[in-house]
């Protein structure tokens, strides 16, 4: 099989942190090709680029694995006696979420499996207030990757998962005009019942 159609078959280790934000959000991106391209993601490719050609000391690598499904793009590896990744985010909040430490998970255990060896901690660096946080990663993780990949596996076109429960995350969401949760809730308030919306009526 040539390689570009291998990759389509792995996981992105980016899609990781977007299911954990959305499955439903994720869904669109995946088979409808809805979302566009947000704000949000231009000016993190932009910043992406110029950290990259700041005096030679960020590397992007490349990496994928057969056996946990999924490949990806390390912004930054650190080699200070022991390899460890760098994923840096926007972050206008101030802070990082789950769906972020799930996602530097995937790029540790795709450096372990590159070099053979453990790969415990990772840093998250948010470029709004200059600082970056050591994650250490646990088997939680590690088991909530794997889980999440199987999910993404066995997602198909005909079945679109359920509405977030925070509708707070569907504010400045690109793929709201598509997804319509607020008039799912006029029309079929049954299909939006446990999720939060019939509270936002």
């Amino acid at each position: 099989m040539a390689e570009s159609s291998f990759r389509d078959e792995l996981v992105q280790v980016s899609a990781l942190n977007e299911y954990v934000y959305c499955p439903r959000r994720f869904y669109y991106q995946r088979y409808q090709d809805q979302i566009g391209t947000p704000y949000e993601l231009v000016d993190g490719r932009s910043k992406h680029e110029h950290q990259a050609n700041r005096g030679g000391w960020i590397t992007e690598r490349y990496f994928r694995s057969d056996q946990l499904g999924m490949h990806g793009k390390i912004d930054l590896i650190e080699d200070d006696d022991v390899l460890t990744p760098v994923e840096r985010k926007r972050a206008e909040s101030g802070e990082y979420y789950p769906s972020d430490e799930v996602q530097l998970a995937g790029y540790c255990m795709l450096l372990e499996d590159a070099i053979g060896e453990s790969v415990n901690v990772g840093y998250i660096y948010l470029y709004s207030t200059d600082t970056r946080h050591a994650i250490r990663i646990s088997e939680k993780h590690r088991r909530t990757v794997r889980e999440i990949i199987s999910r993404i596996e066995a997602m198909t076109v005909d079945n679109i998962p359920p509405f977030t429960d925070n509708p707070s995350k569907c504010e400045a969401c690109s793929a709201r005009t598509y997804c319509m949760p607020a008039e799912t809730a006029n029309l079929e308030p049954e299909k939006v019942r446990g999720t939060g919306w019939e509270d936002e009526l």
